[in-house]
């Protein structure tokens, strides 16, 4: 292999002899190949994350093939300013509108209790987490006998079901790509399979100014129609 000779030349008398030195530079391309095929591998095996959004659609779907969502499990969710999240449950009629307490706030904290966003979606999507859990702890039991595909298959039932959780997203122009981030980021650690990013409506920004000033906007705007 490459080698580096400094030489010596001949020995003169009254002077030191010299010795010829060698470098072999084998171990070090040794080593370059197994730098280079290591990167090749983990630059393989490193893929992109990829989530699943529900966007809606521009074509009309007729009634009896649009998916069944019980009012009572269905929560929105307007993402507002200084990371400030506003909710409501189920689906308002024109007599909420007069109520600025039918809108909530709550944040983006982690914490399991109500307080927070994680808590309030964990509370009302508890058995498709419970049925999420179980599963799971399935799955560690029998190890190679469950398959990805089982699994998934599995998975997208306890998720869609009619009892779990549906979930509306509205970003509102106050908010951050950030906020839009840390929503769907909850919807896959609450394990809520049915969520979908809405634009937001004239009576979702009436909503959040008439309960910013306690009731005093909507006493002085007529609440306008639809959600």
């Amino acid at each position: 292999m490459a080698n580096i000779d400094t030489g010596g030349g001949e020995v003169q008398k009254g002077k030191p002899r010299k010795e010829n030195l060698r470098v072999d530079f084998t171990p070090m391309v040794d080593m370059n190949m197994l730098l280079i095929t290591f990167f090749m591998l983990v630059s393989t095996l490193s893929k992109p994350q990829v989530m699943d959004i529900a966007m809606p659609t521009d074509q009309k779907i007729e009634d009896d093939q649009a998916p069944k969502v019980k009012e009572s499990k269905a929560v929105t969710l307007l993402l507002g300013e200084d990371d400030k999240v506003y909710y409501y449950l189920g689906k308002l009629d024109e007599s909420a509108y007069s109520d600025y307490g039918v809108l909530k706030e709550t944040t983006y904290s982690s914490s399991t209790s109500n307080e927070g966003l994680r808590g309030i979606i964990l509370e009302r999507n508890a058995e498709a987490v419970n049925r999420m859990r179980d599963l799971k702890l399935e799955r560690a039991e029998k190890g190679n006998r469950m398959t990805e595909e089982e699994f998934n298959e599995r998975s997208k039932e306890i998720k869609g079901d009619v009892n779990a959780l549906t979930v509306i997203i509205k970003p509102m122009e106050t908010s951050n790509y950030k906020n839009l981030v840390d929503a769907l980021d909850e919807m896959q650690i609450c394990s809520v399979g049915k969520y979908a990013i809405v634009d937001v409506t004239e009576g979702d920004e009436f909503l959040v100014q008439n309960y910013k000033t306690k009731g005093a906007f909507g006493a002085s705007n007529l609440a306008p129609q639809g959600q």
